[in-house]
């Protein structure tokens, strides 16, 4: 049973490893040549840049628009709005009446450092908009002409700034009607306290009300050289709600827009990452959504094209969308389901609690690192009892040992003989019966701690709170790996030391296999992140005492069974 749950431990560890080595790609791969035979599509003409107006401190609601059939609704000349609230920045053009930027302000591109000392607020538009002309909120008709003139078209706009504290809101208008057939309306309705936003968007060619596809993408931000190589913050793609179930396609797996799958029934659609999401809350009995990509054939540092996928979510009859961060609690408070986007993985429940825990120790010691290492400290006192059981048990197996010995010396064709092999285990029961040993008791208690290591696992993945969190000296973000290692190698240290003292009931033969797991351990523990690294550790170090504990409260137990069998 020991052997089997050191297994089940170094497969655990093993999966965890391969996960993210094979199915967390980086995000935009190395362009592969083009075949012959591909044709790439071309992109759109970028949009033209222009000066803004002078920003107004006054931000009135626009009045409604007025467009009619028949008479020419339009702008002269290129136009940016800047919409500020205390959460976010966002640029807006009247080209199409497309988003340009939106900055989050609590959020950095990257931790300043000696070479770029400004901070950089991180953008969910992808600066590889400008490549492909297709900016988020751009519309996707059936005709391609008139794609083209809804995404290239000078809106008309009331308003070029507003700026809004908690509690207020605003409206930003684009209007444009071509004075022929098409009339296009595009309303967004902002607050001053939140990540999200309520839109509507109308589309009427020949006087008939169309339903456009909005387009998000290509992606979600602009991910760095440095976040490319922490593999966990690599994984990007699509997610769907239907049913109460998210159905998610990672960017490797999103296909051309003919073999794209499509998706209806939807509560919300988005695109994410790790840490941020661009969600849209869609209508269940009238939208659709889906994922596809773009491939682009581009010049890479003077060598022959190669070809550049860019990846885009299309969606119809949104109401509201959240460009923000994946915080849980403001997910939760949001409603629509909209904390699912979290993707806490198997063991979610596991991983909610130990989040919302974590918080709530987070309040009182606001600092992430000793947040994680208190947290452990809580598990490990409440799995005590159950160690401590544990580790009665494989004492007392290691005691009888030399009679287990000999009875498998008794029976040595057992593996064959399957008569030999029954017998041999009535005794080995009769024995363990006899001295009040459970077999399972020493592998039970180590199995049911298993969630909460995933949980706690998938928890320092997905959540952004420890985005960019310091700990202590060099470790200055705990969503990455210890940049010198020194965690790792304290924890397998500590692992090692912690084995040693532990009672063991296999033979010196495994007991010297298994001194090489710290090893292992070590190696499987370089790249993940510091934070899940110091809660290991901090693990170890605890175990150590608690075993220490342990070891004092038996060798008294054996002590006083000693004296009493003396009398």
């Amino acid at each position: 049973m020991e052997r089997r749950l050191i297994l089940a431990i170094f497969l655990s560890f093993l999966i965890l490893f391969l996960y993210q080595l094979l199915f967390i790609k980086p995000h935009n791969p190395v362009p592969k040549p083009l075949e012959q035979s591909s044709v790439a599509q071309k992109a759109s003409p970028a949009a033209e840049k222009a000066k803004p107006k002078e920003t107004q401190p006054v931000n009135p609601t626009p009045e409604p628009g007025t467009a009619v059939k028949g008479e020419l609704v339009t702008a002269e000349k290129e136009e940016n709005v800047t919409i500020e609230t205390p959460l976010y920045i966002a640029v807006w053009s009247n080209r199409g009446g497309i988003l340009k930027s939106w900055k989050l302000k609590h959020q950095l591109e990257k931790l300043p450092d000696k070479k770029n000392p400004e901070p950089e607020l991180l953008d969910l538009v992808p600066d590889s908009a400008q490549k492909t002309g297709l900016f988020p909120f751009s519309l996707k008709l059936d005709d391609q002409a008139l794609t083209d003139k809804a995404n290239q078209a000078l809106y008309q706009i009331k308003t070029d700034r507003l700026t809004l504290e908690d509690g207020q809101s605003g409206r930003l208008l684009f209007e444009y009607s071509d004075g022929k057939s098409v009339i296009i309306r595009k309303e967004f309705d902002f607050n001053g306290k939140d990540y999200s936003f309520a839109l509507k968007i109308k589309v009427e060619i020949g006087g008939k009300e169309v339903d456009p596809l909005i387009l998000w993408g290509p992606g979600i931000g602009t991910i760095s050289p440095e976040e490319i190589k922490q593999k966990f913050s690599a994984s990007r793609g699509a997610a769907f709600l239907t049913g109460g179930k998210v159905i998610r396609i990672q960017e490797k797996n999103i296909r051309p827009e003919n073999e794209a799958t499509h998706y209806a029934y939807l509560t919300w659609a988005g695109y994410e990452e790790n840490y941020f999401a661009a969600l849209f809350i869609l209508d269940p009995l009238k939208s659709q959504a889906f994922a596809y990509r773009i491939d682009l054939a581009e010049p890479q540092n003077g060598n022959q094209p190669g070809t550049v996928r860019y990846y885009y979510l299309a969606f119809s009859h949104p109401s509201e969308a959240y460009l923000g961060p994946k915080e849980y609690d403001r997910l939760s408070a949001y409603g629509h389901q909209a904390k699912k986007i979290i993707n806490f993985g198997f063991f979610g429940g596991v991983a909610e609690v130990l989040l919302l825990a974590t918080k709530f120790i987070h309040k009182f010691f606001p600092n992430w690192g000793v947040a994680i290492i208190l947290m452990t400290l809580v598990i490990k006192i409440l799995f005590f009892p159950l160690t401590y059981s544990s580790t009665k048990s494989m004492a007392k197996m290691q005691e009888l040992q030399p009679k287990i010995k000999a009875l498998r010396a008794k029976y040595k064709k057992a593996k064959q003989d399957m008569e030999q092999r029954r017998q041999m285990n009535e005794e080995l029961m009769r024995l363990y019966k006899e001295h009040g040993i459970n077999p399972a008791s020493g592998c039970l208690p180590l199995l049911i701690q298993l969630p909460v290591f995933w949980g706690f696992f998938r928890m320092l993945v997905v959540a952004v709170e420890f985005r960019h969190s310091p700990f202590v000296f060099w470790i200055k973000d705990l969503s990455v790996k210890d940049p010198y290692y020194v965690t790792p190698i304290l924890m397998g240290v500590t692992q090692y030391i912690s084995q040693k003292m532990t009672p063991s009931s296999a033979d010196p033969a495994q007991q010297k296999m298994m001194l090489l797991m710290p090893f292992i351990f070590t190696i499987f523990f370089m790249n993940f992140q510091a934070g899940l690294v110091l809660y290991w550790l901090t693990n170890n170090v605890l175990q150590i005492a608690q075993q220490a504990i342990m070891n004092r409260m038996m060798a008294r137990k054996r002590e006083k069974d000693g004296k009493r069998r003396k009398k």
